[in-house]
């Protein structure tokens, strides 16, 4: 016999399986973003939703959750999976090389956003200064949940965002025991009780670090031995939920415990395995919290309160995004188009602002009321996660847009190297000069590619070198070189024919698909041409014999002799070509031999 317990869970199980399977593609069809179509799923399916009709139509508790409270856990858990999978893709290293940003700037744009936001709601609102700090200070918490996945932890959007979350999940602990020291009923004991929690979670941290770099190997090594994906699967999960219950326990949160989990298994050869078998869970992991999130929104409050929420989000946002961008751009930690980027990106309440609102409200610091309210600023910050995101992107494209020429001709010498096409190849030419000190100038047809370039300090201009006369402007006296990386076999020989015509001595160096493209571009006039399918060969052939015990100098040397032979024969190839050509041409001329 099947307890109504079990039902019920049954039920809440397929209501977030039928919006993962079913809703969200029919969403993602019509480009809404994933992150609002649960939203927008749990506030259909929630109380305030078909929920709320459950009395009349009971057939309705079968695709419907009844309670926020009901799929709690499963919230709680997909936010420990995420952070699981975002510790996936970092290392302690990269940790070590962010602890200015998170130290300082993370500090910073927590402790002004709070203090500014407290200021403001004890001179506007009814408060008293420890509600009204203690609210400024739960707003100015920022999503770890939606931020990331949205920015990556890659890109330098990414980078800034990471550093000032994970100071804002460091310091939720002690935020929360402040709050609770300042309760009117508090026993005293709150300031010995935060101590306690520090040294404890400092020490099972530590205890987690030392486990998991002498343990992790070997578990993960016995499930290699079986080749059994399910057993890497069950390891992982074991790894997750055992840090996650052991910074718990002490007083943490287990978010703490969740990202640690993913650093320590990063940190061995095994990461990529288990990044690739956990993948799926990211995104229900995602769609769960925000589920939850949306099952928050009350229909009826928001209509009746409706000017009070909107200013109530405006002002959050307009006050979080200032001030963040303003530090990122000031510190020297970020160009302007990415303070102003990850301003807006960070401008939304997070999902800890709710845990904070409900220890502020369990200190009797805050009314239920208020509480309530906040909760559903909150809620409808989170909502809009996405569009602000979007927001942010463009207006740093147009930044950046805006000042491309004046900052091009700041940071270029009079003497450069001009890289046309900025994609994978040309970005690492562009990183390899930049790292000897020689200067360069990129372009891109591709607005959002040049965006992001900047983004990251790459000197990039947007110009369309298939446009008459656009390569002439780039290719003055004070060129070194021109390096040819884009995909375009046919505008490669073009752009070489003709920059070889204007230009007799200088340097053209171009990527080749292979050798008969390359052949042609020599033809052409190119100084170099490089084919990807020789050097992927000659690659492969290092490792090859580098795996097989082969001292590594002669296997380098005779990896140039290689190359030489092979590039002076295509060069070969492309005179051998070019003298026929030049042959029929000259008897097509007047007067020519017949």
């Amino acid at each position: 016999m099947v307890s109504e317990t079990e039902t019920s869970l049954i039920g809440d199980a397929l209501v977030v399986l039928g919006a993962a399977g079913i809703i969200i593609p029919a969403f993602a069809r019509f480009r809404i973003s994933p992150v609002i179509g649960f939203i927008l799923v749990g506030l259909l399916v929630g109380p305030s939703g078909l929920g709320s009709l459950t009395t009349d139509y009971p057939w309705l508790r079968h695709v419907t959750i009844g309670s926020a409270d009901e799929i709690a856990l499963f919230a709680e858990l997909g936010i420990v999976l995420l952070l699981f999978s975002i510790g996936l893709e970092l290392s302690f290293r990269r940790l070590w090389q962010l602890r200015k940003l998170v130290f300082g700037i993370g500090a910073g744009e927590l402790g002004l956003c709070g203090l500014i936001l407290g200021s403001a709601l004890f001179l506007i609102g009814d408060y008293s200064t420890t509600a009204a700090y203690g609210l400024g200070i739960a707003l100015a918490l920022s999503s770890t949940a939606l931020v990331l996945p949205i920015a990556g932890t890659r890109s330098a959007v990414g980078r800034s965002a990471f550093s000032m979350l994970l100071f804002e999940d460091l310091a939720l602990v002690p935020i929360i025991f402040i709050l609770a020291a300042f309760s009117p009923a508090t026993s005293g004991n709150s300031a010995e009780l935060l101590l306690t929690t520090l040294w404890q979670g400092a020490v099972v941290v530590a205890a987690l670090a030392i486990g998991g770099w002498f343990l992790l190997p070997r578990i993960f090594a016995q499930a290699a031995r079986a080749k059994d994906p399910e057993l890497f699967l069950a390891a992982s999960l074991l790894v997750v939920i055992v840090a996650a219950l052991a910074t718990a326990a002490v007083g943490l949160s287990p978010i703490v415990g969740a990202l640690l989990s993913g650093l320590m298994i990063a940190e061995t050869e095994y990461h990529e395995e288990v990044e690739a078998i956990t993948a799926p869970f990211k995104g229900l992991a995602l769609g769960v919290f925000l589920i939850s999130v949306g099952m928050g929104l009350n229909l009826k409050s928001i209509v009746a309160l409706w000017p009070q929420l909107i200013a109530a989000v405006v002002g959050v946002v307009i006050v979080k995004a200032g001030v963040t961008a303003a530090l990122l751009r000031f510190s020297g930690a970020a160009r302007r188009g990415t303070a102003a980027e990850v301003g807006l990106l960070m401008a939304s309440p997070s999902e800890t602002t709710l845990i904070v609102l409900a220890t502020a409200l369990q200190a009797q610091l805050i009314s239920r009321d208020t509480a309530e309210f906040w909760q559903l600023v909150t809620a409808i910050g989170l909502t809009i996660t996405p569009l602000l995101a979007r927001i942010g992107h463009d207006i740093a494209r147009r930044i950046e847009m805006r000042n491309a020429e004046t900052e091009t001709e700041e940071e270029s010498s009079p003497r450069r190297t001009v890289i046309v096409g900025f994609g994978r190849v040309g970005r690492i030419v562009a990183e390899l000069l930049r790292e000897h000190g020689r200067s360069y100038i990129a372009v891109d047809a591709d607005i959002d590619t040049v965006a992001a370039a900047r983004r990251d300090g790459f000197v990039v201009r947007f110009t369309d070198v298939a446009r008459p006369g656009s390569l002439d402007k780039l290719v003055i006296e004070n060129v070194e070189a021109v390096v040819l990386t884009m995909d375009d076999p046919v505008q490669q020989l073009r752009m070489t024919r003709h920059l070889r015509t204007k230009h007799p001595d200088l340097p053209i160096i171009s990527r080749a698909r292979g050798a008969d493209h390359a052949a042609a571009l020599y033809q052409a006039g190119a100084s170099d041409a490089v084919p990807e399918t020789l050097e992927s060969s000659l690659q492969l052939a290092e490792a090859v014999l580098i795996d097989l015990g082969v001292a590594m100098g002669p296997v380098i040397a005779s990896i140039h002799d290689v190359r030489a032979k092979m590039r002076q024969d295509i060069m070969t190839k492309g005179q051998l070509d070019r003298e026929p050509r030049i042959r029929r041409t000259r008897r097509s001329e007047p007067g020519g031999t017949a």
